[in-house]
């Protein structure tokens, strides 16, 4: 049995997640191999998840614990 390493079904696709995809020099547009300049959030028939590519979601900073809290 192979496990899935990442939920790629709850992405929306993107060509900026795009395995084909580059970011243009200026930043705006995706230069893509299989059908040339594309907006970022656009996809084509011929999209393959990148994994690499998704900048994931940056964590919770949790402050330590005082003991002040732990008083009543």
């Amino acid at each position: 049995m192979r496990k899935k390493l990442t939920n790629k079904d709850n992405y929306e696709p993107k060509c900026a997640y795009c395995t084909y995809g580059r970011l243009s020099p200026n930043g705006e547009n995706i230069l893509c191999s299989k059908k040339g300049i594309m907006d970022p959030d656009n996809s084509c028939r011929r999209y393959k998840y990148d994994v690499l590519k998704r900048k994931p979601k940056s964590q919770i900073v949790i402050r330590p614990a005082d003991p002040e809290d732990f008083k009543l």
